[in-house]
């Protein structure tokens, strides 16, 4: 039987993802002086898009915050998601976080584990067994 992430080691990935995105978009920052302004914005928009989709698509089917907490990112079968279904997660995602994040309350009470961006993008968050 398949043991689904719950909701504080997700929470702890998504915590060292942030911190990730965090250390990238200074170090861009400091290096190209870009501080504000439209381009800067699109740069994190940009950086978050691709630092998600890129490492849920790939092969290790997850972020660095979700290899650190041994999760990975299937679809319903258990198969590697593509890249369009990992944007559409992360859409899915954001969706999740606007009604004071109540998107993610599903993962308490579902069965597997599963937000709003999950069930959206029809995707389940796992536990690697290394």
């Amino acid at each position: 039987m398949q043991d689904y992430a719950g909701f504080f080691r997700r929470l702890m990935a998504s915590i060292i993802d942030v911190f990730i995105i965090f250390l990238l978009l200074s170090f861009i920052q400091f290096a190209f002086g870009m501080r504000e302004g439209t381009f800067a914005y699109i740069l994190i928009i940009l950086l978050f898009w691709l630092y998600f989709a890129c490492q849920d698509s790939s092969v290790i089917q997850g972020t660095i915050g979700k290899q650190a907490m041994n999760i990975s990112i299937t679809d319903l079968k258990g198969n590697r998601i593509s890249f369009a279904r990992a944007t559409e997660r992360l859409a899915g995602k954001i969706l999740a976080t606007l009604p004071l994040f109540a998107g993610f309350l599903p993962v308490f009470f579902n069965g597997k584990r599963q937000g709003i961006h999950d069930k959206i993008a029809k995707t389940l968050v796992i536990v690697r067994e290394d």
